[in-house]
């Protein structure tokens, strides 16, 4: 079980005959979905504070789709940032869609609404995020963190991990 699985606790499936194609769009629904993206963010970050990123593993199947990740999309950077208009446009959608669709029934929440940050370099904020498709969230993250581009967030939480080379088995047991 995945860290942020271990917090959240598995999906609960939709209520019988539930047909999410022509379901009304409800205010209450959408303040849910919101609250549950903002948890999902604020308790990601308070992950990374406490864990280094390089040691996290946001799912069962992080090498997998790291793997998938970089046959699709061969030019990703993970310490790029994010251009928004790129992501959202309909070749971008369509690129990302086909590589979420075999996540479909492997990861849960796969196309629940998450908060990604912009850049590995900056904090969540107004102007640094964007709402996403928990895959691709997944894909972002789990790329990152590969990298080690999340690691500074852990280490600013725990300076003494620097002064002793970034060795710091305490904090991480």
């Amino acid at each position: 079980m995945s860290d942020l699985q271990q917090m959240f606790g598995p999906a609960r499936p939709p209520p019988p005959g539930f047909d999410a194609a022509n379901a009304p769009n409800h205010e209450d629904i959408e303040k849910q979905f919101a609250v549950k993206a903002v948890q999902h963010m604020e308790v990601y970050w308070k992950i990374l504070e406490k864990v280094r990123g390089s040691a996290i593993r946001l799912t069962k199947m992080d090498n997998e789709i790291y793997e998938h990740l970089m046959e699709e999309f061969p030019d990703f950077d993970p310490a790029e940032e994010i251009d928004e208009d790129e992501l959202k446009s309909k070749a971008g959608k369509e690129k990302w869609r086909k590589f979420m669709m075999k996540y479909e029934k492997l990861v849960d929440d796969y196309n629940f609404g998450t908060m990604l940050r912009t850049s590995p370099k900056v904090e969540y904020d107004q102007d640094t995020t964007i709402f996403c498709p928990r895959m691709q969230f997944y894909a972002y993250e789990i790329a990152r963190n590969k990298k080690g581009l999340n690691d500074w967030i852990y280490e600013k939480n725990h300076p003494e991990s620097q002064r002793q080379g970034g060795q710091d088995t305490a904090a991480e047991s």
